[in-house]
């Protein structure tokens, strides 16, 4: 073996061991995106089955075509305070177990009918601060979905077409020649 192929192997060798460490296969790896919110993928599936609740796709585009669910998080994370942050990530990640007590199964395993009534429910309740939580949450995905939608090239072009100002002018006056 000559020296340069063996220096090769080495170096190979060492950077692998440097790297080693960071490869922790343990945990639920966190999106890296958003840099206030700490969201791991099966939160943001689960945001996903929220959004296509509320935007099915029956009619129109889902929010899943639309990417809605990326926008909810950048707008959470950009817009939204810290105590504002924390009441979104606690009502997600609790989200689950809420839907479970208030309403006997939890939201991944509803069909479309009982989604959309655990929503409404949800955007109605009072009294206890899980309820408060869980109103917060929904009430933010749905506000920032909504802006989504109605922002996203889809609606601008397709639904509502969109012109600048002053738009088209419509004369009613004949030009005649001089």
């Amino acid at each position: 073996m000559d020296r340069r192929s063996a220096m090769k192997q080495l170096a190979l060798l060492t950077g692998g061991v440097v790297l080693i460490p960071a490869c922790d296969f343990s945990e639920e790896s966190i999106l890296e995106a958003y840099e206030n919110l700490k969201i791991t993928a099966s939160e943001k599936e689960l945001l996903t089955r929220i959004i296509h609740t509320i935007f099915p796709g029956n009619v129109l585009k889902s929010g899943e075509a639309l990417q809605l669910p990326d926008f909810v998080l950048v707008m959470c994370n950009d817009c939204l305070n810290d105590t504002q942050q924390e009441t979104f990530l606690t009502g997600l990640r609790q989200w689950e177990l809420f839907s479970k007590t208030h309403f006997g199964t939890e939201f991944s395993q509803m069909d479309a009918t009982q989604a959309e009534n655990s929503l409404r429910k949800t955007l109605v309740m009072d009294g206890e601060k899980e309820a408060d939580t869980a109103r917060a949450f929904i009430s933010t995905t749905k506000r920032f979905a909504l802006q989504g939608y109605l922002n996203s090239e889809y609606f601008m072009t397709e639904i509502k077409p969109y012109e600048l100002v002053p738009a088209r002018f419509y004369g009613s006056k004949k030009i005649e020649n001089a």
